[in-house]
């Protein structure tokens, strides 16, 4: 095994041709001892857009130290991110998707360029995540990722709220259950610092599917972002990545069939959001490795839901993390029978040997015992049938209703929905069916909190269903089905419905159905005209005439 360390950067900084490059490196402060060692680089996702990535400055500085206490030399480098939370419920929230390619498409991209020898990838908000993880999957370097944290909650009247609260509260309002004065205060309050938000949403998801997955170190993702304890963990990461290096230890020897089933089993038992269907297949093509969305369902059927968190639960990921955190998850997992233990994690230990060094707080009641489960399986759900013909995914992590059939309410973007709940032209037993908000129709698959929260704070959360081709934030509660494909822009059969159809959702059953013949279908379809599209030229419109069906990860590699 050739375990040279620098074996990349030789290749760029080696010998007396490469004296160019040294020279460059030489003028932001490097010297010749520091171009003698391995050259890793810190994929970093600080921007000031958002405070789920905002503190990464401080964290990578932390990862940098560690690095160079190892015997490497870091470089740090940038790439984007957008903001799902304050894009969302506007065209910005199309970008939201996109950006994940070009997280990943960029991290990769630098560290081609520049023959790092290793890297590591800080992350933070939702799909810096497993944009991240997708880079590193290609380079198939020494590499991990590290998750920023999470935010700690808000105050308001006393108790622990999020930004699902805010969203929510806009429903509220708008109904008359709520006070303008009490929004403004929930407004000030809800989101005290630094950090991802606080609920199981999709940032926290993730983090504990890669963390289950191996790829971030077990211990590191649960620590909350402004804990005094972060800064440690990003000193320890950045060694970590040196032991990698030394270890010759890749991606390819952690991110297998075993570990995303891993990785799918700590979102089903923590009642994650349902984006991780989208990212963790996308990670699997990445690798090669056959994965498709009928996994989701087998394996969350026999995990049972054993965390309480938001937002179908009452806590939040600080509370996780003070109950035992991830690693307590993965020994649930590992107890349950439902863990492949024999994985290996950047830790360089197998993941069942991580789960055997579990804590449990005493007396808590975030992450129950297998004994006494929120439910016998887990939150995600995949449902086929005549409108979904490659599936959806419903996540039912909370007291959500197993069959519900209704009228169907056609909506063809995500505002005349909102609107519609709004002005109280939705009523309870309706079908929303928001459409032409997938992948390739939007463009940019859009999640729609604000319409969900704006149904469950109008009082309609319990009797009102919800379906479209688009996407759903992890902090989205109710019976939602979204990522329904075919979408509408390709000529699914979600196209072809009207205002009145009559809508089933049958959970059991696994099955949203439409009661329209074979023939109606047909013929509806048969007057469908592709729709003009909304970008005509720049990324969204690049997006769109590359990316894969939401049933395959929606992605354009």
């Amino acid at each position: 095994m050739d375990c040279d360390p620098r074996k990349q950067s030789r290749i760029i900084l080696d010998g007396p041709d490469r004296a160019p490059a040294r020279a460059m490196l030489k003028g932001i402060g490097l010297s010749n001892e520091d171009l003698t060692k391995p050259i890793i680089g810190v994929a970093n996702t600080w921007i000031e857009t958002m405070p789920c990535n905002y503190h990464l400055r401080r964290l990578s500085a932390k990862v940098k130290e560690g690095i160079r206490a190892a015997g490497g030399t870091p470089i740090e480098y940038n790439t984007i991110a957008i903001s799902d939370g304050i894009t969302m419920g506007t065209e910005g929230m199309k970008t939201s998707l996109i950006s994940r390619e070009i997280v990943a498409d960029s991290i990769e991209l630098v560290a081609r360029g520049h023959f790092f020898d290793g890297v590591i990838a800080l992350s933070g908000c939702d799909k810096t995540i497993p944009g991240a993880v997708m880079a590193l999957a290609r380079l198939n370097l020494p590499s991990l990722m590290l998750y920023g944290g999470s935010i700690a909650p808000g105050q308001f009247k006393g108790h622990d709220v999020t930004i699902q609260d805010v969203f929510e509260a806009v429903g509220s309002v708008a109904k008359g259950k709520m006070s303008m004065d009490d929004l403004a205060v929930l407004e000030d309050n809800a989101c005290p610092g630094p950090g991802a938000c606080g609920g199981q949403f999709t940032a926290n998801t993730m983090a504990t599917a890669f963390e289950v997955l191996g790829i971030s170190y077990m211990g590191s993702g649960d620590v909350p972002a402004m804990d005094a304890e972060k800064d440690q963990v990003a000193f320890d990461a950045g060694k970590l990545v040196m032991t990698l290096l030394k270890n010759d230890l890749r991606p390819d020897q952690i991110i297998t069939r075993e570990s995303i089933e891993n990785a799918i089993a700590a979102v089903a038992v923590t009642g994650g959001s349902t984006n991780a269907v989208l990212h963790l297949l996308a990670v699997a093509r990445e690798m090669d490795i056959p994965l498709n969305i009928d996994d989701f369902d087998r394996i969350s059927e026999k995990t049972p839901l054993l965390a309480d968190l938001k937002p179908g639960g009452k806590y939040v990921a600080s509370d996780m993390h003070r109950a035992g955190g991830i690693r307590l998850i993965a020994k649930r997992l590992l107890d349950a029978g439902v863990l492949h233990p024999n994985v290996m994690t950047v830790s360089g230990k197998t993941i069942g040997a991580e789960a055997e060094t579990a804590k449990e707080t005493p007396g808590q009641d975030v992450i129950r015992p297998l004994s006494n489960p929120k439910k016998a399986t887990g939150g995600l759900v995949i449902l086929k049938g005549n409108l979904a013909p490659e599936g959806c995914v419903i996540k039912v992590a909370g007291h959500e209703r197993m069959y519900h059939q209704g009228p169907a309410k056609v909506f063809n973007c995500e505002e005349d929905a909102f609107a519609a709940v709004q002005s109280n032209s939705i009523e309870a037993g309706d079908v929303i069916v928001i459409r032409y908000e997938g992948p390739k129709g939007g463009p940019g698959m859009r999640e729609m909190l604000g319409v969900t929260a704006a149904i469950v704070g109008a009082g309609l959360g319990d009797s009102v269903a919800l379906m479209t081709d688009g996407r759903f934030s992890g902090a989205t509660r109710g019976l939602m089905a979204g990522h329904v494909s075919p979408e509408a822009a390709v000529r699914g059969p979600i196209a072809a419905l009207k205002d009145g159809d009559l809508i089933t959702f049958d959970i059991d059953k696994r099955n949203l159905s439409v009661a329209l013949s074979d023939a109606e279908f047909q013929a509806r379809l048969s007057e469908w005209k592709e729709p003009i599209p909304r970008y005509k030229s720049g990324v969204m419109a690049k997006y769109a005439r590359h990316v894969s069906s939401a049933s395959e990860g929606a992605m354009t590699s």
